[in-house]
């Protein structure tokens, strides 16, 4: 399994992430997503070391902080043998306080999902969203806080625009606290516009992404096809679970799909494993997230890894998967002075 450094830092991190989104089932969303218990999380988790894949992410409002839980308790004896990362911010209760990047929320969050991964640190720890009502200065100082305590070692955050995120940076700068070095973003070969912005902010300052969901929201399953009914235990069945997915043209999607279809032809490769292989060559990618209900899934997505499509694959995938940008992102691209990261 290769290793890459986490945007600026000096932590090393596999190309493939395991997401514990599948972990616990709990509520109509989670249930979608999987529901693996504690033997099925140290079956997983024992596959992804074996294969030299070391690093597990969560969050707390994945099923009701069940997927920590039970990440917890499935790393239990192992733990200096892997790296955690998690996530706070959205809701987790009714109170007024019970979300948001406060120090309020964030002191009581963080000792939560601690004490649920049954740890004293945490590896990696991301914002989930930006919080548009706390001060930045805040956060900031709350978050390294708990770096100078010694209870997370390096930061990032999960969703922001980019004016979010340099806003964040020139700040930490301002004050010399600790630097967010990752963004937990969604960027798929259906969804690319985290190469507007995004990516080209990343480059410049050093921000290493997350991807997550690179396989568009389960489209990128190999499965959904024109003229094929959904499969049924996708995701995609769910509608809580459609209103809350990236939106996606049918024939935009199609279009992806025959070109995906043309490179496993090729490569006799399945068309997640390309999918998440193209993304493994973008600039700024440290690491992409994989979810698995079972052990079939994941040793299909371990299979994205260990080989690499070529130039004409590549591009055959870009033209593909090609969409106009919005502004000013499509005037940009007339200025050889600001060319796209991935010309």
């Amino acid at each position: 399994m290769e290793h890459r450094l986490l945007g600026g830092s000096g932590l090393k991190v596999p190309v493939l992430t395991l997401g514990t989104g599948t972990f616990g089932g709990d509520g109509p969303l989670f249930s979608a997503w999987g529901n693996s218990q504690v033997e099925d999380a140290k079956r997983l988790i024992d596959i992804s070391l074996e294969a030299g894949l070391n690093m597990f992410d969560s969050a707390d409002v994945y099923s009701a902080g069940q997927a920590e839980e039970i990440l917890g308790k499935a790393i239990a004896g192992r733990r200096d043998e892997v790296i955690i990362s998690t996530k706070s911010t959205f809701r987790t209760g009714e109170g007024p306080n019970d979300l948001g990047s406060s120090r309020h929320h964030l002191t009581r969050a963080i000792e939560r999902s601690l004490k649920r991964l049954g740890t004293d640190y945490i590896d990696l720890f991301q914002l989930h969203g930006f919080d548009a009502q706390t001060p930045v200065e805040e956060t900031l100082a709350t978050l390294d806080g708990f770096v100078k305590a010694g209870k997370i070692r390096y930061l990032g955050v999960s969703n922001f625009s980019g004016w979010h995120l340099m806003k964040s940076l020139a700040v930490t700068e301002k004050y010399g606290w600790t630097r967010y070095v990752a963004h937990q973003a969604y960027y798929s070969l259906i969804g690319r516009s985290y190469e507007w912005d995004l990516m080209p902010l990343g480059l410049d300052q050093k921000v290493g992404a997350v991807v997550w969901s690179p396989l568009g929201w389960a489209r990128l399953t190999g499965k959904i096809r024109r003229g094929t009914p959904l499969p049924k235990d996708s995701r995609l069945q769910s509608q809580l679970n459609v209103d809350i997915a990236p939106p996606v043209d049918d024939e935009y999607l199609y279009r992806v799909v025959d070109a995906l279809d043309e490179v496993a032809a090729e490569t006799g490769k399945t068309v997640p494993q390309i999918a998440i292989n193209w993304i493994l060559q973008r600039p700024t990618v440290s690491t992409v997230v994989i979810g698995a209900r079972n052990e079939e899934q994941l040793r299909q997505n371990l299979g994205a890894v260990g080989w690499n499509l070529t130039k004409e694959q590549v591009a055959k995938l870009d033209a593909a998967s090609d969409t106009p940008r919005a502004y000013p992102y499509f005037h940009q691209a007339y200025f050889e002075r600001n060319p796209s990261p991935v010309a």
